[in-house]
């Protein structure tokens, strides 16, 4: 049995060493790589190859990558990389590193060829000035090969305890049961289903109802496909703390899966020392973390428990390395990796990055999926602020440096130019057919210029309101690379909240210039390629209705799998009524409080108990509440404040318990409308006054206009206000039957809900009054 592992893998495994140095400096971005690749092959001339394939066999370990460059001619192999900025300033770590990969690619490609010596070449090329730097040595296969094997050696202890540790993995998932020895209602077939898509490669859509074990039910089929259809990893991907939470629990019931399971969090959540920049010269965790790194490594892959947030920090400690970065280095040794949509989707995602690299086979699960057609929308779009242009003037950097100055006094008056085109506009709002060309030109002017300092400058603190305006004017820029009329669109706006502590001129510009944004409408063509690296991917939730929007809008294949899971839940355990009395449309919103009190109060009374009240924002959140209290002083409430910290929304729940009574004001898509399990007497009833549309307002009419053009007419109303809003109302009311035990009411106070259309979007299983 054999052990894989990438030439560029192997070398940061047995080559790095030193600081972790994360020093602020500007890199090429991959569209720039790749054309700064193209043009040194260009001037290579005939009979150059590109991308050479090489692999080669070091006892069980198998090496292979892609060579940037062979000039059989000239007897040259070369290894190409792109930068910004001097390269003197390079850190000698990173040099070794380079030198690294292109002797073991020169020591596979003497293997291949059956060549005595080679000529290897570093070449750097400087994207800005297209200068090339070449760096040269002539190598003996001899030396070559034992540079090769010293390499792989260091490497090879940690593939042998990788392929023990995979054989014992493979085997007692092949043995693993069902922890409750029956599958609970629905349970069963989520699992067959989940089963089924890992054996047949088919990416599965799964709508299966809270209260059956959703995550153990998805996880559990995974593992135990995962022997026969050689799978590398699991990702558990979820939008919130609570979901991740949940796949730990979940395999905590297995007896002895054999499973490494690695948690990731977000690198603001673990930090031990904010105050502190990421390199050795400035925070001691980064000291020598490459030289501590195997120790810590080892200490991590021995633990039997899964590798939570604790307990990563922990061995982080007991090391002295950073537990961030830690965390990311253990993805490698991982069976299961628990974290966010991001580290798979984003542009920049890890977890998708190193699957490419390795050539992992890769199971994805994709928990509360309906949260990532908005989180794949926010990943793939991108807003310019004039405050934001502002500040960085006003930095010190700015000051000092007269060209990053006179950029950005260009960008400023080019900026203020379009304040005319949305001064005729009534609603303060345009639609362009493409980013400005004379801003864009000085944003890109900017953007290389304030790039080019800041990589001459590499151990100057970078000014965070000139950096935070570069990395803005960076993701905006990207996404132009790939912004196409059919899934996104550019827009301008009246910028509505300027700093208020502008003053003069200054704040009469932020005022008067309008806010620029790329918006992403249908992520589907950011997300598919995503979704079909990965060898099986199972999406789910309890609110995917209509199979087809989801479908569309995340970008799965028609050939899809789809199954709908009965709910455990019978009819009579919910009873749902409409109040066809009420109406919550914005032109009705004070006339309907009188009501909605009558309502909540007349519940309360016929069976008195912990209810929530779900409302579209907190301005008529408060105006309900305020209302009940008038009319009924002694029914008790306490209510959703807006910027709850987690301390606070802890309390908010706990005052949910079997003994207490009261009504619970929240608003619908926010931290208590999701992801809240209150079983029992905790909660016995919902009401919901609101459909949850979105605001009707310009940038929506766009949604609804362009997801028309892309899906078929009517489509776009459904996907942009009628599904997101009735998803909500779904999960907002899902929190109050948990169990099968479980007696509650959900009271929809709007006579909408009445409608067909709306109907059709609610819960099978629930009878409507």
């Amino acid at each position: 049995m054999t052990y894989s592992v990438a030439v560029r893998e192997l070398c940061e495994f047995a080559a790095k060493t030193g600081d972790l140095d994360l020093r602020f400096t500007p890199a090429p971005t991959a569209l720039e790589g790749m054309e700064g690749h193209a043009r040194v092959a260009q001037r290579r001339g005939f009979g150059y190859e590109t991308e050479l394939s090489l692999q080669g066999l070091h006892e069980e370990l198998l090496v292979r990558g892609r060579a940037d460059g062979w000039d059989a001619a000239r007897g040259r192999l070369e290894e190409i990389k792109t930068h910004k900025g001097k390269l003197e300033r390079q850190p000698a770590t990173h040099r070794a590193l380079h030198w690294a990969q292109l002797r073991i690619y020169g020591h596979l490609l003497c293997e291949l060829k059956q060549l005595d010596q080679v000529e290897l070449a570093l070449v750097y090329l400087n994207i800005t000035s297209e200068q090339e730097t070449v760096f040269t040595e002539r190598c003996s296969a001899a030396d070559l090969r034992e540079f090769f094997a010293r390499h792989c050696d260091a490497f090879l202890a940690w593939a042998r305890q990788q392929l023990a540790h995979r054989k014992a993995r493979d085997a007692a998932l092949q043995q693993l049961k069902f922890p409750h020895g029956e599958f609970r209602a629905g349970q069963r077939v989520l699992a067959t289903a989940v089963y089924n898509a890992a054996r047949s490669g088919r990416p599965l859509l799964a709508q299966a109802p809270t209260g059956i074990g959703k995550t153990l039910g998805t996880l559990f089929p995974l593992f135990k496909a995962a022997p026969g259809q050689r799978l590398d990893k699991v990702f558990f991907l979820s939008a919130k703390t609570s979901g991740r939470q949940l796949a730990l629990d979940a395999v905590q019931q297995l007896d002895k899966p054999s499973v490494r399971v690695l948690e990731l969090v977000a690198r603001d959540k673990v930090c031990e020392h904010p105050d502190k920049a990421c390199h050795g010269e400035s925070c001691p965790l980064a000291q020598g973390f490459y030289d501590k790194l195997p120790a810590a490594r080892a200490a991590a892959c021995s633990q039997s428990e899964p590798l939570d947030q604790a307990r990563v920090r922990e061995i982080a400690r007991r090391h002295e390395v950073c537990p961030y970065y830690l965390s990311q280095e253990l993805v490698r040794w991982s069976d299961l990796v628990v974290g966010d949509y991001n580290y798979f989707f984003d542009g920049s995602a890890l977890l998708h990055s190193l699957a490419q690299v390795n050539d992992w086979r890769v199971a994805l699960l994709v928990d509360e999926a309906h949260n990532l057609v908005d989180r794949g929308r926010s990943m793939y779009s991108a807003e310019l602020r004039p405050d934001s242009l502002a500040d960085a003037r006003g930095s010190a950097t700015a000051r000092q440096q007269g060209t990053i100055k006179r950029a950005l006094d260009k960008l400023r008056k080019t900026w203020h130019a379009l304040a005319s085109e949305i001064a005729e506009a009534s609603d303060g709002y345009r639609v362009c057919t493409e980013p400005p060309p004379a801003w864009l030109e000085a944003l890109v002017n900017a953007s290389g210029t304030i790039s080019e300092h800041l990589a001459e400058h590499p151990a100057d603190a970078p000014d965070p309101a000139l950096q935070g305006f570069y990395l803005e004017a960076l993701q905006f820029l990207r996404l132009c690379e790939t912004l196409e009329p059919s899934h996104s669109l550019i827009d301008l706006s009246r910028n509505d909240s300027p700093s208020p502590l502008a003053r003069g001129k200054d704040a009469a510009w932020r005022a008067e210039t309008p806010v620029v944004c790329l918006r992403n409408i249908v992520p589907a063509p950011h997300l598919k390629p995503r979704l079909e690296s990965a060898h099986t991917v199972t999406l789910f939730s309890a609110t995917l209705q209509p199979p087809a929007c989801y479908a569309d809008l995340l970008g799965l294949p028609e050939q899809h799998a789809w199954v709908d899971v009965e709910s455990p839940f019978r009819a009579e355990q919910l009873r749902v009524e409409v109040a066809r009395e009420v109406s919550t449309r914005w032109r009705d919103r004070a006339g309907s409080l009188d009501r909605i009190a009558e309502r909540i109060a007349g519940e309360y009374a016929r069976r008195p108990g912990n209810y929530l009240a779900f409302f579209s924002s907190y301005d008529y959140l408060q105006q309900a509440a305020d209302r009940l209290a008038a009319r009924h002083p002694d029914l008790p409430q306490w209510r959703q404040q807006r910027r709850m910290g987690e301390a606070e929304q802890k309390a908010f729940l706990e005052r949910f318990t079997e003994v207490s009574r009261g009504i619970a004001f929240a608003v619908l898509g926010g931290a208590f409308a999701e992801g809240v399990d209150l079983p029992g007497d905790r909660l016995i009833g919902a009401f919901v006054a609101t459909l949850g549309l979105p605001q009707v307002n310009p940038v929506m009419e766009q949604f609804r206009e362009r997801l028309d053009a892309r899906f078929g007419a009517g489509r776009g109303y459904d996907y942009a206000y009628l599904v997101p809003g009735l998803q909500k109302v779904v999960q907002a009311a899902g929190r109050v039957i948990r169990t099968t035990e479980d007696q509650g009411v959900v009271v929809l106070l709007d006579d909408r809900f009445a409608r067909r259309e709306v109907r059709a979007l609610l819960p099978r299983w629930w009878a409507l009054g």
